[in-house]
């Protein structure tokens, strides 16, 4: 059985995050979304639930992060290239995002980084073939 993620993330205004997303290349499923919820597909395996805060709220007890002053977590894709990297980060700052780090190379693995419009951080990675020991 293959697992599935759903990421679900709070938003303040969820058609500009669903604008985001598609305009990442991502494609937005009208299946699962309705006007407190809309479902981004990253590919057949993960998943982003962008959800209004009060659709959040119901899910957990606890305070939403503002993501202006913390981080509640790093979303991280890996992607095919390195140019693929670099195009995703480009296109997240077009569409509204902002970079919050220079890229790093570490040899086997390259990494940028962006922030969505709602502050959260996302990493995207592209790793060579490790040698073998």
């Amino acid at each position: 059985m293959n697992t599935k993620i759903f990421i679900n993330l709070p938003v303040a205004d969820l058609p500009r995050s669903v604008s985001f997303f598609q305009a990442l290349g991502y494609t937005h499923n009208p299946q699962f979304t309705d006007d407190a919820a809309a479902c981004i597909v990253i590919s057949d395996q993960i998943h982003v639930m962008a959800l209004t805060h009060a659709k959040f709220r119901e899910f957990t007890s606890k305070t939403i992060c503002d993501t202006s002053k913390s981080t509640e977590v790093l979303l991280c894709l890996s992607c095919e290239s390195r140019a693929k990297v670099d195009e995703l980060v480009s296109k997240a700052i077009s569409a509204g995002g902002s970079k919050y780090a220079e890229p790093k190379d570490y040899g086997f693995m390259y990494q940028h980084r962006f922030q969505d419009p709602d502050g959260h951080q996302w990493e995207l990675i592209h790793m060579n073939a490790m040698p073998a020991a």
